[in-house]
């Protein structure tokens, strides 16, 4: 499926279809209408094989480079739990670039007309946490 910038959680719901971006929003908006809050986050989700990142839930190796993603969190107890709507599985080698309301507070990238993304490049480095 195409991604659609002019989606609604509403038209996921009613389609049953739809892009990671479009059952964040879904399930962010389930979330808050239960009074439970909820954060859109973006960032990449690493593949097997691909320049020594971690497998995404046991997914065969692929050669292309990491791919953009959208998943949520929600806040219980304290802290920030980080969900993903579209498997019911853990994910690994999730790298986090952003969080806000939902996917307009944090566009990877805004641009009118048509573009070339002609290079781009992510570096990042495992840390501990706690």
């Amino acid at each position: 499926m195409k991604a659609d910038p002019l989606r609604t959680a509403h038209g996921g719901f009613t389609d049953k279809t739809g892009v990671c971006r479009d059952f964040a929003h879904l399930a962010i908006a389930l979330c808050r209408c239960m009074n439970i809050p909820a954060r859109y986050c973006t960032g990449y989700l690493g593949y097997l094989g691909y320049l020594g990142c971690l497998g995404d839930i046991g997914v065969p190796a692929d050669p292309n480079p990491m791919d953009f993603s959208a998943w949520f969190q929600v806040y219980l107890g304290g802290h920030w739990h980080t969900v993903d709507a579209r498997h019911n599985k853990p994910r690994i080698g999730r790298i986090l670039m952003a969080t806000g309301r939902d996917a307009t507070d944090v566009a990877l990238s805004t641009a009118f007309g048509p573009t070339t993304l002609a290079r781009f490049e992510v570096i990042t480095k495992e840390t501990q946490q706690g």
